[in-house]
């Protein structure tokens, strides 16, 4: 009993062991939580972007906040704040993946930015092709390149002013 009570006091005291406990904004970024969706589709069909905005994307029907990473069959959050942070470092898990990936689709944000080259150089190195467009239409060629059944991912950070645009489904 007197150890439960411990366990008990222990429990309330410290914030992680409390299941009530949910993380802030400021803890998430803080903490910089990977989630994880897997998606359950029919064989053969491809993973679509079905709308973003200055929060974040609708892919499939799965809400994203923030920056993510899509490697059919997952959406990742992806931890870049700006294409600044698109480095080796955070390419590093769409080179990483098995089957390779035979093109990577990344979206700048609002406009076309420069990736640094050696980023480039790096994909290139491991037979990637990379494709670098503004988000809305990394949205779009990616969607392109789903569709015709090509191994296609992608970085997309989503743009800070709404562009927001609904991908209609056909």
């Amino acid at each position: 009993p007197r150890l439960r009570r411990h366990l008990q006091e222990e429990t309330r005291a410290s914030p992680f062991l409390s299941r009530g406990h949910r993380l802030g904004p400021s803890d998430d970024e803080m903490y910089q939580r990977t989630t994880v969706s897997v998606m359950q589709k029919e064989p053969g069909s491809g993973v679509m972007i079905q709308s973003y905005s200055p929060r974040g994307f609708n892919i499939d029907g799965n809400k994203v906040f923030g920056p993510c990473a899509v490697l059919p069959p997952a959406i990742l959050q992806w931890n870049v704040g700006s294409h600044k942070d698109i480095t080796e470092e955070s390419v590093s898990l769409f080179h990483m993946l098995e089957p390779r990936i035979e093109i990577l689709v990344l979206g700048t944000g609002a406009r076309l930015e420069r990736i640094n080259p050696s980023v480039l150089a790096l994909l290139k190195s491991k037979g990637i092709a990379v494709e670098v467009q503004d988000t809305p239409n990394a949205c779009a060629t990616f969607n392109f390149l789903t569709s015709e059944r090509r191994v296609a991912a992608a970085g997309l950070i989503p743009p800070p002013v709404s562009t927001a645009l609904e991908v209609t489904q056909e």
